[in-house]
């Protein structure tokens, strides 16, 4: 057969260091390090395979591209793609998953140590000359709490919240994954939404982006949360309010905040999360808890491995794709 036209739209979302094996089947690659919106079509009109994370492919924009029988996400999450419309045109779409199990939870647990005991506050602190001005061999400017014996607040109970609450155990914290905000009897091992914000010490958020999750913490949420917890979200951005989330901090609803995503990847100058980096319990790192060496490598692999089950007749990792 032809060999397939496989197209990577946004390799520079991999390390440069990361090699992406070659799928063992004929082929030509090619690889573009971005793709803006008004480049799409074009790049892809001829394509057999798309390979993207972040690249929206809509409706119309898969319409122009006759020839695609499946995208390869190299990530897990979605929400750029028009599903539905692949599931119509029978495009098979293959995610990649439980790739970050270790390297997100460990960001979640880098994030929350370092705001249970000010981290940030005393190297800063140290920094300006406090430790000097002390005059003795250390001070407690910064309120410092262990993790043990406080409950955590899990949302989302898929690989990564399991792996997460695992972890959260072995630190002795009471873990408690939430229900459904919309359910009234949480099924056993649940508990119900309202409840996880009104005890949890710490919160963190590992549930997808959609019409039902989106702002799913705002204003309401906040003032819920009677123990004033830290927020965690390595999920998405979205999830949460971001303007309610600085009021939050401003007044002291929440102890702290520690995220890894917004709403807007990279941010403009002028983001509610930026404005927010002024404040010693705010912590925002740029989408990368997933991103670990080990992480990185596993996903490739995947990716390698959905191709080469596509071309073999039995596609593997299926979100989309079934006609009718």
């Amino acid at each position: 057969m032809d060999p397939l036209h496989i197209v990577f739209l946004d390799r520079g979302t991999v390390p440069a260091s990361i090699d992406i094996p070659a799928p063992a089947v004929p082929h030509e690659w090619v690889s573009y390090t971005k793709t803006s919106p008004d480049e799409v079509v074009e790049r892809i009109r001829t394509a057999d395979i798309v390979v993207t994370n972040k690249v929206v492919l809509n409706a119309s924009i898969l319409q122009q591209a006759p020839q695609l029988k499946m995208i390869a996400l190299t990530a897990t999450g979605t929400d750029n793609i028009d599903l539905d419309a692949c599931n119509h045109r029978s495009i098979i779409v293959s995610n990649v998953r439980e790739y970050a199990v270790h390297s997100v939870p460990e960001h979640v647990f880098a994030l929350m140590l370092a705001l249970r005991r000010n981290l940030l506050a005393y190297h800063q602190s140290v920094g300006r000359g406090r430790w000097q001005e002390s005059n003795q061999f250390c001070y407690f400017d910064y309120p410092i709490q262990d993790l043990a014996g406080a409950t955590l607040g899990i949302i989302g109970r898929g690989a990564l919240g399991e792996a997460v609450a695992e972890i959260a155990r072995a630190f002795d914290m009471r873990v408690q994954f939430a229900a459904r905000r919309d359910t009234d009897a949480p099924a056993e091992d649940y508990t119900s939404f309202s409840h996880v914000l009104r005890t949890s010490d710490v919160i963190s958020l590992h549930c997808p982006l959609n019409a039902q999750t989106r702002n799913m913490i705002s204003a309401d949420e906040f003032s819920l949360m009677e123990r004033k917890p830290l927020l965690i979200n390595t999920a998405r951005g979205g999830l949460v309010d971001e303007v309610a989330l600085g009021r939050a901090l401003e007044t002291g609803q929440i102890s702290g905040a520690g995220f890894d995503v917004a709403t807007q990847e990279p941010p403009a100058p002028d983001h509610p999360l930026l404005k927010l980096l002024r404040f010693p319990n705010f912590i925002l790192t740029p989408h990368v808890a997933w991103a670990s060496q080990e992480a990185i490598h596993g996903m490739a692999k995947q990716v390698c491995n959905n191709i080469e089950a596509f071309c073999n007749g039995s596609p593997r990792n299926v979100v989309a794709g079934f006609s009718g």
